[in-house]
C-alpha cells in the first residue's frame, strides 16, 4: 500500500529541492544594489501616513470570519452531496452538526453587525 505513493513523495522531494536550489542562486547570484527609494516603506503609491501597528476595526474581522465560514460550507457540501446515498444516516447527522455549527457562527456575525455596511 505504501508503495503506491513512493512515485509522489519522490515527486515532493525533488520539488522541493528544485524549489530551493532555485531560491538560493537567487540569493547567491542577485544583485546587491541597495538605494533609498527600495527600502523606502510602500502603501499603495503613498508614502506611510501612520503606524503600521495601529488597532483595526473589528467587523474586518467579522467579514473574515464569515467569508471562512461560507467557504467551509462550499467545500464540503459539494462532495458531501455526491456520496450521500453511501454515507446513509451517519454522514446525513455528521454533516447537520457541521452546518449547525456554521449556522451558530452566521448568527454571531449578524448580531455583532459584520452584515451591516456604512
Amino acid at each position: 500500500m505504501l508503495s503506491n505513493y513512493l512515485p509522489v513523495l519522490i515527486f515532493v522531494i525533488i520539488a522541493l529541492v528544485m524549489g530551493g536550489a532555485v531560491i538560493g542562486l537567487g540569493f547567491i547570484l542577485g544583485p546587491r544594489r541597495y538605494d533609498s527609494e527600495k527600502l523606502s516603506a510602500y502603501e499603495c503609491g503613498f508614502e506611510a501616513f501612520e503606524d503600521s501597528r495601529m488597532k483595526f476595526d473589528v467587523r474586518y474581522y467579522l467579514v473574515a470570519i464569515l467569508f471562512i465560514i461560507f467557504d467551509l460550507e462550499i467545500a464540503f457540501l459539494f462532495p458531501w452531496a455526491i456520496v450521500l446515498k453511501q454515507i446513509g444516516l451517519f454522514g446525513f447527522a455528521a454533516m447537520a452538526i457541521f452546518l449547525g455549527v456554521l449556522v451558530i457562527g452566521f448568527i454571531y456575525e449578524w448580531k455583532k453587525g459584520a452584515l451591516e455596511w456604512e
